[in-house]
């Protein structure tokens, strides 16, 4: 393999990885196919509407248990991004200019699927003065102005962990606040070359600081061991993290990195376990959980476990649907 399926020549770490043949995946990684009338619904109108989403664009197991529950996740900024993750299934490339309607797009469509709860992610703009803040930060607005009992999650890159960067999101009010460190600190440089670890943590504490709700997510089976696990997690609990989401690997094709180990079951129930005794308010633990699964119930959880109150507009969003990527939940099936 040679050439990238855009054209373009393959990265050296692209041709290094293509010489790995695609793993097969373990028998516990299964995602039941159950598209019912909500998820038919709402995939035609994110068609209608000309939307990117990470549910699509990052080949999601979940989009149809997440889309069924009224739980969607929006890709904004285009579907290319100015850095590259060697896990990342989003293309790397100069991206088009932003659509200033864009989040006026999004919300109208929140509005029409009339979504639970909504997260917003988006590439890395680093050709952009502000990186893309604004945005971001008019997304949730508009997502707010037009749906007052929708939740909104943001997901945003490190903005270079620029102060007024952090502020200007943190003043959109989104219900949380994230941003994924994904792995440890020994491979961090390797697989995201354009991001820092402890720059990513004080990102995450910068959103402590500034009242939010904060969360991130780990992603097992790229090189770590048992033990840095234990020190990520801790490493983000000291930095003000209170929700987090741990997962499993899977590679998006042959460019992109082999996986190095599938984590059993209960290594994940294991691993929920170790992040509530050290302080985590919200934990989701599985090998086909993703950083948006279940997102509503963890921030309704966080909220009363800091005694904060949950707005009436968003009360219903506490009660959820199934959790079938929980490990624990996952081993039941299996005994």
């Amino acid at each position: 393999m040679t050439l990238a399926p855009e054209g373009r020549k393959l990265l050296r770490v692209e041709q290094r990885n293509s010489a790995v043949p695609v793993e097969r995946k373990p028998e516990w990684i299964k995602a039941k196919v159950q598209m019912g009338p909500e998820f038919v619904q709402l995939k035609n109108l994110v068609k209608k509407e000309g939307l990117h989403t990470v549910c699509e664009e990052a080949g999601c197991p979940n989009i149809f248990e997440c889309w069924e529950d009224k739980e969607a996740t929006f890709l904004i900024g285009g579907s290319e991004c100015t850095r590259r993750c060697d896990f990342c299934q989003i293309d790397t490339g100069k991206p088009s200019p932003v659509d200033m309607f864009e989040p006026t797009k999004v919300a109208r469509s929140v509005q029409a699927m009339q979504l639970r709860y909504a997260t917003v992610t988006g590439v890395a703009r680093d050709d952009l003065a502000d990186e893309g803040v604004w945005l971001y930060a008019e997304t949730v607005r508009k997502i707010h102005e037009l749906n007052p009992g929708t939740g909104v999650e943001l997901l945003i890159p490190d903005f270079s962990g620029r102060p007024e960067h952090i502020a200007a999101i943190c003043d959109s009010k989104p219900e949380v606040f994230a941003h994924n460190v994904e792995t440890v600190p020994r491979i961090f440089k390797r697989i995201r070359p354009a991001f820092r670890y402890e720059r990513s943590l004080d990102v995450i504490t910068q959103g402590r600081d500034l009242g939010m709700v904060t969360k991130s997510n780990l992603i097992l089976g790229m090189g770590e061991t048992r033990e840095e696990i234990s020190e990520a997690l801790r490493d983000l609990r000291a930095a003000g993290c209170d929700l987090i989401t741990i997962t499993q690997y899977l590679r998006p094709s042959e460019r992109h990195l082999p996986v190095d180990r599938w984590v059993k079951p209960q290594e994940f129930v294991d691993l929920q376990n170790e992040a509530e005794e050290i302080g985590f308010l919200g934990v989701m633990s599985g090998p086909l959980v993703r950083s948006s699964y279940r997102a509503g119930r963890l921030w309704a959880t966080a909220m009363r476990k800091k005694g904060w109150e949950i707005p009436a507009a968003l009360a219903h969003i506490e009660s959820s649907g199934t959790t079938r990527q929980e490990a624990s939940t996952i081993l039941a099936a299996h005994s």
